[in-house]
């Protein structure tokens, strides 16, 4: 059983701390960053608002994103050991779709590329208010320091024209506070893969005893 989960969301949202905590909690459970995929900072174009285009969807290689999640997908188990992490043993004893094997995709614009939306099985997104957004980003420190302005000229201008395209173009999205603790957004979601994996197992042909053991 293959399950791929998106966690997308606005910069400095949470979404990697989130992440981190589920793929210690989940079986078999690799992480792809989008943020692996940003293109060199001298291919990345200037636009009419003077910004370099970072929070737009070319500033990012998506082919190689994609080409990612099919390898992953063609085999969980390899994909896994090539990036270092531990498979359960029955999980290498198995058939790829006779153990559970997760694959969690994050990021800034997982929901505005139309090759990549069909293959979510779960999709979250987290949301915080501007200011909170634009404080919690002043105390980040980024490989491309934000020049001024960055912020209010190109950031938040291209989340909401983002946001808008995702909610007219994508459906089945779980919207998250972002102003909660980490530990409720993590409950909250860690709560709904089980309940999916569940309501699987159930629906399935196998037990499902075994899952609440194996999570």
């Amino acid at each position: 059983m293959k399950l791929i989960i998106g966690i997308g969301g606005v910069t400095n949202g949470g979404k990697t701390t989130l992440t981190n905590k589920l793929m210690q909690a989940l079986p078999n459970c690799c992480v792809i960053h989008q943020d692996d995929f940003f293109k060199k900072p001298d291919q990345i174009e200037v636009g009419e608002d003077g910004f370099r285009q970072w929070d737009v969807i070319t500033s990012l290689d998506m082919e190689a994103m994609v080409n990612t999640i099919k390898g992953w997908q063609e085999n969980p188990v390899k994909f896994a050991r090539s990036h270092g992490v531990s498979v359960t043993p029955k999980a290498e004893e198995q058939e790829p779709d006779n153990a559970i094997h997760i694959l969690i995709v994050e990021g800034f614009l997982l929901y505005n590329y139309q090759h990549i939306l069909d293959v979510y099985d779960q999709r979250y997104y987290i949301a915080i208010p501007k200011e909170e957004c634009k404080r919690r980003r002043s105390t980040r420190t980024y490989t491309v320091p934000d020049p001024p302005g960055l912020f209010e000229g190109h950031v938040w201008p291209m989340y909401l024209k983002h946001r808008k395209e995702m909610e007219n173009n994508c459906n089945g999205i779980e919207y998250l506070d972002g102003l909660k603790s980490k530990e409720e957004i993590y409950n909250q979601v860690y709560e709904s893969i089980h309940n999916n994996l569940l309501n699987r197992f159930i629906a399935g042909p196998g037990s499902s005893e075994h899952l609440c053991i194996n999570l």
